[in-house]
């Protein structure tokens, strides 16, 4: 077997130990994907989906598409462990923190520009 040949096997035996049925349906919630979502997204049945989730037993092909559907939405799968999102995931459904106290960061990285959120200095009394 060639070497690339071997490692795509390899890859996929680790993904079929590692991607269980309570994943597939963690995986989802985390997605906000129902069955049929899922199923449309990964060109497979909503029954194997159901068959999954419900038994865990489905043929290899299938589980390896869902994991591969899933994983290319940024999740991870580890045995023992809740699906995360692995460090390439780009998430933009939430805003960038913004700094607390853009004058503080500005003195402590030795900038002198002013930001919009700077307090304006007052003259001495005022």
């Amino acid at each position: 077997m060639s070497s690339l040949a071997m490692s795509s096997f390899v890859e996929q035996q680790i993904v079929l130990h590692q991607f269980t049925a309570k994943h597939c349906a963690q995986a989802r919630l985390m997605l906000g994907w129902s069955r049929e979502e899922l199923a449309r997204q990964a060109g497979v049945a909503v029954a194997a989906i159901q068959q999954l989730e419900s038994h865990g037993d489905v043929d290899d092909q299938t589980r390896l598409i869902l994991a591969f559907r899933l994983e290319a939405e940024g999740l991870v799968f580890f045995p023992g462990f809740a699906p995360g999102w692995g460090m390439s995931a780009r998430r933009f459904d939430t805003p960038a923190a913004e700094p607390t106290n853009q004058g503080l960061m500005s003195r402590l990285l030795g900038t002198t520009t002013a930001t919009i959120d700077s307090p304006t200095p007052q003259p001495n009394g005022a």
